[in-house]
C-alpha cells in the first residue's frame, strides 16, 4: 500500500494544518415527537487539511506523482497523522483535482485534504 509522501524535512504537513474528527450519528424522529439515535459508524473518522506552502520543485513533483499514482480519490494509501504520529492505513484524497500554484520565487503551493475511510 502506498504511503503519503513526506517533505524533504521529513514532516508530513506544514502549519497551519487542520484535523477534524467526525461521528456519523443518525436520528429517527417519530410522529409523537420522540427520537431514537444510533451511531452509523463504529467510531470517529478523521479528516486532515494540509496546506503546503514554499515547496521546492522536487517536493511538488513528488506530491503530484503520488496524486497521479493514487488516481485522485480512487486508491487507498497509508497516512501518518502529523499530530500524534499514528499511521491510518485506509485513507484517500477527497478530490480528483490537484491544483498546484507556482510562485514567483520558484516555490510551489498546494492544499490536500486526506480522509480516513472505514474498512468493513
Amino acid at each position: 500500500m502506498p504511503q503519503f509522501p513526506a517533505l524533504r524535512t521529513g514532516a508530513i504537513a506544514q502549519y497551519p494544518a487542520t484535523r477534524l474528527l467526525s461521528l456519523n450519528n443518525q436520528v429517527l424522529r417519530f410522529l409523537d415527537g420522540s427520537e431514537q439515535r444510533y451511531r452509523y459508524s463504529a467510531g470517529p473518522l478523521r479528516r486532515w487539511t494540509i496546506q503546503l506552502d514554499l515547496l521546492d520543485e522536487g517536493e511538488a513533483a513528488s506530491l503530484e506523482q503520488f496524486f497521479l499514482g493514487c488516481q485522485g480519490s480512487f486508491e487507498d494509501f497509508a497516512f501518518t497523522d502529523p499530530w500524534d504520529g499514528r499511521v491510518y492505513p485506509h485513507c484517500s484524497i477527497d478530490t480528483d483535482v490537484l491544483e498546484i500554484l507556482s510562485m514567483l520565487d520558484l516555490r510551489e503551493r498546494l492544499s490536500i485534504t486526506v480522509i480516513e475511510k472505514r474498512k468493513e
